[in-house]
């Protein structure tokens, strides 16, 4: 019988898709070990599987086999929690996150899109520091460059260092060499203005500088929060208010606020830091 030939097979990068082995299983047990993280603790087979959207039955011989590599472990009741292998994993992870390196390509990012400048800022010796800056794609002549310590009050990330910190820390760096007392002063005569920072950027989800402290240019500001959910660092971007807008519901404000978000996600591994 003569064999009947079969077409050839093209590449699926040939068909401009782009080919990506997965292995399933991998990712079925993976969502056991995210429920794991996402507990409050050690958790029964039952509860645990039914996080992960398994049966028990199903469950049962992943958790074995991240039992034999430490991944998790039971207690003296039988409930399931993270292992040590677990443990060695995320200090691993922490001690080679950088932030800045982290937040680099989403500030990228921002500045094509919105063709603003950008800016990354660090909680310096002096108050917020820009040490990161993508120039706006038109020119913007601000004396904004790295290493610019920015104004905590009359600065979009200044504001946005102002509504994310603890108040403890907050005074402490009003405070600087001036002494406790004159740092619980200097806040205490800026409750008023922190009270409505602090509830613009929770309903937000950014800080707002229009016209100041340079008239003429407007900021955006969010920020990035760490593991304690303080900040880390701030993403800013700023232009000439003819290029933009001081709305708050405008899409730039918006961009900022999705681009800490995905630093922040980035960073705590937080659901919902990825929202496009």
């Amino acid at each position: 019988m003569r064999a009947t030939s079969k077409p050839p097979t093209v590449p699926a990068e040939e068909n401009g898709e782009k080919l990506q082995r997965a292995v399933q299983s991998v990712e079925v047990g993976g969502r056991l070990l995210l429920a794991l993280a996402d507990g409050a603790g050690a958790m029964s087979l039952k509860d645990l599987a039914a996080a992960a959207g398994l049966t028990p039955s199903r469950a049962h011989p992943y958790l074995v086999s991240y039992g034999r590599l430490g991944l998790v472990e039971q207690d003296a009741g039988g409930r399931y929690d993270l292992g040590p292998a677990a443990l060695k994993m995320g200090l691993a992870c922490l001690q080679r996150l950088d932030p800045l390196k982290a937040a680099e390509p989403v500030l990228q990012a921002l500045s094509t899109q919105t063709g603003h400048a950008v800016a990354l800022s660090v909680w310096g010796n002096f108050g917020p520091t820009v040490v990161r800056l993508a120039e706006a794609r038109q020119p913007l002549h601000v004396a904004l460059r790295v290493g610019s310590v920015l104004s905590l009050f009359d600065t979009a990330t200044g504001r946005a260092f102002a509504a994310s910190m603890p108040l403890e820390a907050l005074r402490l760096a009003i405070a600087g060499p001036l002494g406790q007392a004159t740092g619980a002063s200097a806040l205490a005569s800026r409750s008023e203005e922190l009270a409505v920072l602090r509830d613009e950027l929770r309903r937000r989800g950014v800080a707002r500088a229009v016209g100041r402290p340079i008239p003429g240019v407007n900021a955006f500001a969010a920020p990035v929060l760490d593991l304690h959910g303080h900040p880390a660092l701030v993403i800013t971007v700023t232009d000439h208010q003819d290029r933009l807008a001081s709305a708050w519901d405008g899409e730039t404000p918006r961009a900022v606020a999705r681009a800490a978000r995905r630093i922040t996600h980035r960073l705590t591994g937080e659901a919902g830091g990825e929202e496009a």
